[in-house]
C-alpha cells in the first residue's frame, strides 16, 4: 500500500495538474488540513529538479494565502463560537490574557511554527484570534514559509538523486520517520 502511494504521489508529481495540486494542498494546509505540502512537493522535485525553485515559490504563495485564510477563520469564529463558549465556562478573561502574551511573542510563534513541522494552521488560527497585527503576521509568515520551502527545494535540487534513491530503498522509514514528526508536532499543540 505504501509502494503504492509513493508511486501514485511520483505520477501525479510529473502530470500536469502537479503544481495546482501542490497549491491547493499547501493552501488548506495552513489553514486546517493536517497533511503538509512536503509529502507533494519533495516528490515533485524529485522528479523534476530543474524546477525546485518554482514548486518552492508557489508552495510559499499557496502556503502563505492559506494562512491568511487561517487567520480569517480565527478572527472571525473566534467570536462567533469558541469566546462564547469560554465565557460560559468563566475562562473568557484567561484567553485574553492568553492573547496579550501571544501577540507579545507572535511574530516569533509565526516564524518557528512556519519553518518547524509544528502545525502551520495552529499558528494561523491562533493569530487570528487573537488579533495579531497583520502586518506582523503576513510579513513573518511570508519568510518563514519561504525559508522552509526553499530551504528543501535548495536540498533537493542539489543532493536529489541519492536522496531519493534513500527513500525508495528506505520508504517505509521515511514514512515512519515523517509520521512520528507529524504527531509530535500535534502533541506539542495538544501541551500548549
Amino acid at each position: 500500500m505504501l509502494r503504492g502511494l509513493y508511486n501514485w504521489t511520483m505520477s501525479l508529481a510529473s502530470s500536469p495538474y502537479a503544481l495546482w495540486a501542490l497549491a491547493a494542498v499547501a493552501f488548506i494546509e495552513s489553514s486546517f488540513f493536517p497533511i503538509p505540502p512536503d509529502v507533494l512537493m519533495i516528490p515533485m522535485i524529485i522528479a523534476a529538479p530543474r524546477r525546485a525553485f518554482l514548486i518552492a515559490g508557489i508552495a510559499t504563495v499557496a502556503s502563505v494565502a492559506g494562512g491568511l485564510f487561517g487567520y480569517y477563520i480565527g478572527a472571525v469564529l473566534f467570536d462567533s463560537v469558541a469566546q462564547p463558549i469560554l465565557d460560559f465556562y468563566g475562562k473568557g478573561q484567561h484567553f485574553a490574557d492568553f492573547a496579550v502574551k501571544y501577540n507579545e511573542y507572535g511574530a516569533w510563534a509565526v516564524l518557528i511554527a512556519g519553518v518547524t513541522p509544528f502545525p502551520f494552521k495552529v499558528i494561523t488560527i491562533a493569530s487570528g484570534a487573537t488579533g495579531l497585527s497583520l502586518p506582523v503576521f503576513f510579513f513573518a509568515s511570508v519568510v518563514a514559509r519561504s525559508l522552509r520551502f526553499f530551504l528543501v527545494a535548495g536540498l533537493l535540487w542539489k543532493f536529489g538523486e541519492p536522496i531519493r534513491d534513500l527513500i525508495e530503498r528506505r520508504l517505509g522509514l521515511v514514512f515512519i520517520v515523517f509520521c512520528v514528526l507529524l504527531i509530535g508536532g500535534f502533541m506539542v499543540v495538544g501541551a500548549l
